[in-house]
């Protein structure tokens, strides 16, 4: 045990966090295996949004995470399930205006490109002038 009183609250804390990664993964093993059990759109969308917490708090690598989405979705696949892509979901949402933050990025990315022209318009007006 501890003698320091830092080191004691380490103690402390590398426990509490240790139960909380624990629940993590617990919930992402349950995740898969409920998709395995019955495989669903559903299903493989809660597995995979497990799978994204975790690495999002560092608890699984990129790489792994990568790994075990794939593994979901040859599993979906060979269930006959028909797998959308993300793009699709995202150009849906923004036809019927249902993402405003989509609309927001399309803002300001005319308002960048205008910027950069007006710019351009000015520095080729100054170097006539040198000239």
């Amino acid at each position: 045990m501890p003698i320091i009183k830092s080191a004691k609250k380490a103690a402390r804390q590398a426990a509490k966090r240790t139960e909380h990664n624990v629940e993590i993964k617990k919930a992402i093993k349950l995740a898969i295996k409920e998709f395995k059990k019955n495989p669903s759109m559903k299903a493989l969308a809660k597995a995979q949004s497990e799978i994204d917490k975790a690495v999002k708090k560092d608890l699984l690598k990129k790489n792994t995470a990568a790994r075990r989405k794939a593994a979901l979705h040859k599993i979906a696949k060979e269930a006959g399930l028909k797998i959308e892509k993300a793009t699709a979901k995202v150009a849906k949402a923004v036809e019927k205006g249902a993402s405003k933050v989509a609309k927001e990025a399309g803002k300001v990315a005319k308002e960048s490109t205008t910027k950069k022209a007006s710019a351009k318009k000015t520095q080729s007006k100054a170097k006539a002038e040198k000239k």
